[in-house]
């Protein structure tokens, strides 16, 4: 059995997150489609092979074509409208959760901003952060250790 490294879940705890690997990217998106999931801000993301999500709850979806090309699908509770993942037809091998919904204290932050060409002048983001005007290549899956 493999051990659980993150949980996480909505805000009204009808959707539930358990994931069983460390994430190979943490991002914070300023498209304009994320703008809207988050009020004006960007969503800040962990993304994670997806056979080590499991998500259980009644959840929505809205799919739409990005400004990337590829179709993208963003999943929210039901019940509460949390927004909970994105996954990207590019990127079938992850899943993308909103940091937000992952529980107690998991010291994930983003560590690149991306789509910055589309951030308001307003936006304040991090210059410590590796920074991508749009779309940055798709991540690299960290190795495993066998034992």
């Amino acid at each position: 059995m493999t051990a659980l490294l993150y949980t996480g879940r909505c805000n009204c705890g009808a959707v539930t997150a358990e994931i069983t690997a460390e994430p190979v990217a943490t991002r914070q998106c300023w498209c304009r489609q994320c703008q809207k999931t988050a009020a004006g801000g960007p969503t800040n993301n962990a993304m994670f092979p997806t056979d080590s999500v499991t998500l259980s709850g009644a959840r929505g979806e809205f799919v739409y074509v990005a400004a990337s090309g590829n179709t993208l699908t963003q999943e929210f509770c039901l019940s509460c409208g949390s927004p909970v993942l994105g996954r990207s037809s590019a990127r079938p091998q992850f899943r993308t959760i909103r940091i937000g919904m992952l529980e107690g204290d998991h010291r994930l932050r983003p560590a690149m901003a991306i789509w910055t060409d589309d951030a308001p002048d307003w936006a304040m983001i991090d210059p410590a952060l590796e920074r991508w005007p749009q779309q940055p290549p798709a991540p690299m899956p960290k190795p495993t250790s066998q034992d």
